[in-house]
């Protein structure tokens, strides 16, 4: 049976290959310990399983979502409330709001809601694999635009060649970055907002992680520079800040005619989230935000116990101040690739090679935290014997 044409030039998705390899050295009979994927181990709270549970019994709940693909106005309303009162926001929950089945979704029908085949889409390099497959799925021609240490990984918007700055259709930006932890600044955001205005780009900011911050990193929304709406949305999710990934909600906020589109992607592609998710997803951002600073807690001495092992070993950098992630350059002498494969094969940890997200993430490795601490301190022993 041959399979799409659109579908050739997509790679294998990243997490996928690794669950693969990890799965198969278990079934060896081998103890691997996994730092590449950010999927949370800690529980999602009690009261958010309990909101769940206590409307699942509701047999009103078992028919189609209220308001479908729109998300119900409860959510909507309640998500406008957590911008304001985390970022200073102003959203309008009926024309400024979507619910989202999590934010890679929305990521993939800003593509269709925007893109026309043969549409430049710019990302950046090192960037997340998913955005790449999203163009491509929708028509799209991605561009990479580096982000390198010297500029604080952020894009130059300079040294984006203007024939294809005027080419591009839109733009998908994450900061918190993944995979280098990087966060943006205000005056970044003025920046994107004069450069999307230039060149008529529409802006998609995907931005799950941004409660997962240290050292005193100042929470930023991309909707809080003057003219945003006017020109881009922003992507967020319930996974990150409240240990919900599998439970798939969260939200797009902004721009109300790409948020109408994104909506009709949606009412002819899915009936939208299970009613008692969004009752849950309304609990959580109504009455966890304690949860978020205890799992900010976990993840500064997990980051920290990583980075004192790596430096026994020579390696020493300066860590970014978002995400649950680090990203890591390899020792000298070593490609990505080469360093990855020996703490598989040697120490039976696995990480991220840095070249899974783009050719400039050559010469780094990410480490996720989202595993047991007892885990993390025995990968690190495994590392430092190896390297020792």
């Amino acid at each position: 049976m041959q399979i799409a044409d659109r579908l050739t030039n997509i790679p294998p998705y990243l997490f996928m290959e690794l669950r693969k390899k990890i799965n198969k050295a278990k079934a060896d009979g081998i103890d691997v310990i996994s730092l590449a994927i950010g999927d949370p181990v800690e529980a999602t709270p009690d009261s958010i399983i309990d909101e769940l549970c206590a409307r699942a019994k509701d047999p009103e709940n078992h028919r189609y979502p209220i308001d479908e693909e729109k998300g119900m106005l409860a959510f909507r309303q309640e998500v406008a409330r957590w911008y304001h009162s985390r970022y200073g926001v102003s959203l309008d929950p009926g024309s400024e709001v979507l619910g989202l089945i999590g934010s890679k979704e929305g990521c993939h029908h800003f593509v269709l809601a925007r893109i026309n085949p043969g549409d430049i889409v710019l990302m950046t390099d090192p960037g997340y694999p998913a955005y790449r497959a999203s163009i491509l799925m929708g028509g799209g021609e991605p561009y990479n635009v580096p982000i390198l240490a010297e500029n604080r990984y952020l894009p130059v918007f300079e040294d984006i060649p203007t024939d294809i700055a005027k080419k591009a259709r839109g733009m998908f930006l994450n900061y918190p970055n993944n995979p280098t932890g990087a966060c943006a600044t205000r005056v970044f955001f003025d920046r994107l907002v004069d450069f999307a205005r230039q060149f008529d780009i529409a802006v998609c900011y995907d931005n799950p992680y941004s409660e997962i911050l240290f050292e005193g990193q100042e929470r930023l929304s991309f909707l809080m520079a003057e003219g945003a709406k006017e020109v881009g949305i922003e992507l967020n999710s319930l996974s990150k800040p409240f240990n919900m990934c599998g439970w798939r909600i969260g939200m797009a906020a902004g721009n109300p005619d790409l948020i109408a589109a994104v909506s009709k992607v949606k009412e002819n592609s899915d009936s939208g989230i299970f009613n008692p998710i969004q009752y849950a997803g309304i609990h959580a951002l109504k009455h966890e935000a304690r949860f978020i600073e205890d799992m900010l807690s976990i993840y500064e001495k997990r980051r920290e116990m990583v980075l004192k092992a790596l430096g026994k070993i020579g390696i020493v950098f300066d860590a970014p101040k978002g995400t649950f992630y680090l990203w890591v350059p390899v020792p000298k002498g070593m490609t990505s690739l080469e360093f990855t494969n020996r703490l598989f094969d040697k120490a039976a940890v696995v990480v991220a090679a840095g070249t899974a997200y783009g050719q400039y993430g050559e010469g780094y490795i990410r480490i996720s935290l989202t595993v047991p601490d007892n885990r993390l301190a025995e990968a690190m022993a495994r590392i430092e014997r190896e390297f020792a």
